[in-house]
């Protein structure tokens, strides 16, 4: 069965966004997240035109190569500009939680309305054997809470913003996790967690 992960940017202090974040103002003013997919001499084999440290190349494609489907929340969704039918990976269909409709149909998006088992049940269809990445901090909370996340990454980025969306919305319970592989790069630290169930 595919694993169920996410691999976000985040702020030391915890932000997947700067703050005013919204449609047609992407993350607000938390852009610098994402510097270090840019700042290197290594082209990314999975998207085209990030160039990153080879250590941080190391470790984005290898996640990258696993997707076969994203699953975000709505906040993201609009965020991120994909009403028009854009997904965050080349290759990868997106589906999207929410409570909001979202009119017309697009190619490679799927919306669902009932729930982050179904979402995630989606994803995990139209992700074949590949796996699921989880986008957005409710999203990512919400299957947290559910026992339904495998994998945790935090490409923590050190700074802090002081402000924004966080990566993790309060949770009911604790969550155990075991340290996989921490590893060092310009601009950014990646640290790969498992989910302890």
């Amino acid at each position: 069965m595919s694993k169920v992960f996410s691999a976000l940017s985040v702020s030391v202090d915890g932000y997947i966004t700067g703050r005013d974040p919204g449609e047609g103002r992407g993350l607000g003013d938390g852009s610098m997240l994402f510097d270090w997919y840019f700042d290197g001499d290594t082209p990314s084999k999975e998207f085209d035109g990030f160039k990153l440290s080879e250590a941080s190349a190391r470790v984005f494609d290898a996640f990258a190569g696993r997707v076969g489907a994203s699953l975000a929340g709505r906040n993201t969704y609009d965020d991120s500009g994909w009403i028009n039918g854009g997904t965050p990976h080349p290759d990868a269909p997106l589906v999207v939680l929410t409570h909001r409709p979202i009119p017309g149909t697009r190619d490679r998006q799927t919306v669902i309305t009932t729930g982050i088992e179904d979402a995630v049940a989606a994803a995990r269809s139209v992700a074949g054997d590949k796996d699921v990445a989880l986008m957005g901090g409710g999203v990512v909370t919400a299957a947290l809470e559910a026992g339904l996340v495998d994998e945790l990454v935090l490409h923590q980025v050190p700074i802090l913003l002081g402000g924004g969306r966080p990566y993790f919305q309060s949770l009911p319970s604790h969550v155990s996790l075991r340290l996989v592989e921490a590893v060092p790069a310009a601009g950014v630290t990646h640290l790969h967690y498992e989910v302890i169930r």
